[in-house]
Order: C-alpha cells, then structure tokens, then sequence
C-alpha cells in the first residue's frame, strides 16, 4: 500500500492541460443561475451568507484546470468552516442548491491533478463533505448516499484521466512503430546502395592499369551513389531520434502494388493505374507510397459499405509522387465504427518524407485519400 500511494504521490500532471474558451461561458451561466436562486428564494435573501459563498466561488471555475488543488481548497476550506460552525452552535442556515456545481472543481482536481495533489485534496474535500451533511442533521443513509454524490466526480475524474493517458500512449506506440518500420525500410536502402559502391570500387581497382576511363566512370557511379546513401542515413538519423533497432528486411515498392488487382474478390474490384518511371524512384520513397497504399485499401475495405470499386492511382512526376485511393462505398458515420490510428501512422510516415496528406469523404460517395511525396523528401537534411 505504502508503494502504491509512494508511486501515486509522484505521478506528474497530464502532459496537455486545455485552455477552453468556454470557461467563461460556464462561469457566467453558473453566476446566473446563483443569482437567480437568490433574486427567487425569500428564504435566501442575496445579502446572507451562504449566498454571498457561493456566488464569490463561481470564479473558481475558470482557474480549476491550471491550480486544481488551490481551486478546491479555497472552496471546500471555506465550506468547512461554514459548516463546522453551524454543527458546533447547532445552528442551520438554508442551502443554496446551486452550489452543487462545486463537484465540477472535484472533477477537475481528479482529472488534471498531480497524485501529491490529489492526495492533499482528498481529505479537504471528505472532511468538508462530512461537516456538512452532519450540521444537516441527516439520517445514516442520507449521509452515504450524500458522500456517494461526492465520490462520484472523482472516480469519473480518475477513469478519463487514465483513459486519455492510455489512448496517448497507445497513439505514440503506433507513431514510433511506423518510424521504425520506414527507418528499416530505409535501413534496406542504405545496404543496397553500399553493395552498389563495393561493387563499382573493385570495378575501378581492378580496371585502373588497363582502362583508366572506366576507372574514372566507376568513381562517379561511386560519387552518386555516396550522395544518396548520405541522404537516406540522415533521413534514418532524423527518424530514428528516439533510438530502436534496424533490422535487414525486404521492402515492398511501388510496382507490388499491382499484386492488388488479385486481391479484390467478392469485397471489391481493386484496379491500380501507375503512370510514370516508377523504376527511377529512391527504395524508401517507393516503399513509402506502397504502404500509404496498403493501408487505404485496408480501411476501404474495412470501412466502406457495399463498395464495388477500390481505385488506386499513382503519378510519378518530375519533383513528386501523387498518391490517390478512392472507392464508392457508402461512407460510415462518425462515432458507428471504432477509431482505428492506421490514418495517423500514413499520416506520421508521409510527414517524415517531406509530404502531405488529405483523407476525407467524397462530394457524392465513398472515400478519398491523397498524397504528395516530394521525389527528394527522403533526402532533405534534418
């Protein structure tokens, strides 16, 4: 136990705390309805005190995700001792019901705190708690059921907190694996162009006495193909910043994708179109636009209702590559199918080379995804 709240003491806060422009819109609304409470209970006149309370603390509320702890212990300090004293002098005073949005900095507290803060929260908020539903005179079940409306912000709060920090990790998983995943590709690469220099170098060696031409030809195939391995090891450099192995592993191109057009069967035609030299491109931009490739015809297939046709086009141009997947399914919702990261991790990979990418849905049916490699993006230096 001793470990487990040593471990919850030093947990940090969530790495992204929002600033939510609607704040000053809750504070306002939340500052209304307490005016009104007051303005319309003759019990609770505007001037008595447990107005004048929880009128003053409606501010709290547009501080309560950056000083969570301070937040609460201002507000609930304040409605202990407010309480305390009525139970001491068995006195009551009548309730401003609005005051429950104070669960709203429990919440908070729960949900963007530190573990130390929460930790020295808790038993602000409890002792409060029980001060108050004992100065109201309560029966026992009355007082669990009041401590429960309490609990129940900070469980809410812990379970969101722990959902969001596991979906991060998990979207950081899926961006470092498709950066190992091109760094190997790229690691392929560079091996390829280093054989290609043993080769050329022994060429050279061996015909520098008899055909000195031939040697000097050997020496700038050798030069061109030193510039292009320097340019991949420093795009494999920028990628592999985190560290991670690399391993030696055969890598799809451009031209597998016509491997697709067997694939289609009773889900959907797939047709590839490749227009260009695609032979003329670098192995890691090659390999780059036929795993963006993949990856459409895996969520059109997945996601693309009664689909027939799976289009896939690819334009080698002078300076780039565009990339172009289309079907005529009809398109899911948002919110019916569970939220995959494949568009982040083709998103992540067309970043590193320099590119960009749009996915969305077509004007009339199914889906579009589009992407734009520039030819000397896995070459640019970091």
């Amino acid at each position: 136990m001793r470990r487990l709240l040593r471990s919850f003491w030093f947990e940090q806060r969530p790495s992204t705390v929002p600033r939510n422009s609607s704040d000053w819109r809750l504070f306002a609304v939340l500052a209304l309805v307490v005016l009104l409470e007051g303005l319309l209970r003759e019990d609770l006149p505007i001037w008595s005190l447990p107005f004048l309370v929880g009128f003053g603390f409606t501010p709290l509320i547009l501080w309560r995700r950056s000083h969570p702890l301070l937040t609460v212990s201002v507000a609930f300090v304040a409605i202990g001792i407010f309480d305390g004293a009525e139970f001491f002098i068995d006195s009551q005073s009548p309730e401003l019901n609005a005051q429950i949005y104070l669960l709203v900095l429990v919440y908070a507290l729960f949900r963007w705190g530190a573990g130390r803060e929460i930790l020295l929260g808790l038993p602000v908020i409890l002792a409060a708690a029980i001060l108050g539903l004992l100065s109201d005179d309560l029966s026992t079940g009355e007082v669990f059921g009041g401590l429960a409306v309490m609990i129940a912000p900070m469980a809410i709060g812990i379970a969101v907190r722990y959902r969001e920090e596991a979906r991060l990790q998990e979207l950081e998983e899926v961006r470092s694996s498709e950066r190992l995943s091109l760094a190997r590709e790229l690691h392929d690469t560079v091996a390829h162009h280093v054989s290609g220099i043993a080769v050329q170098a022994q060429a050279g060696v061996a015909t520098a006495n008899v055909d000195p031409q031939a040697a000097i030809g050997a020496l700038k195939v050798i030069q061109d193909e030193a510039s292009r391995t320097l340019g991949e090891m420093r795009t494999m450099v920028r990628i592999l910043r985190d560290g991670g192995p690399a391993e030696l592993t055969p890598t799809p191109r451009v031209e597998d994708l016509l491997n697709f057009r067997e694939e289609g069967g009773a889900q959907a035609d797939i047709q590839v179109e490749l227009h260009g030299d695609f032979a003329m491109l670098s192995p890691a931009l090659s390999s780059a636009v036929y795993r963006i490739a993949q990856e459409s015809i895996t969520n059109a297939r997945r996601h693309a209702r009664q689909a027939t046709t799976i289009q896939v086009e690819v334009h080698i141009e002078e300076h780039a590559v565009q990339l172009r997947v289309t079907d005529n399914g009809e398109v899911i919702p948002e919110g019916a199918q569970a939220k995959g990261f494949g568009l982040i991790g083709m998103s992540e990979r067309v970043q590193l080379l320099g590119g960009t990418l749009e996915a969305g849905p077509r004007a009339q049916r199914g889906w579009d995804v589009s992407a734009t490699l520039p030819r000397d993006g896995a070459t640019t230096q970091p």
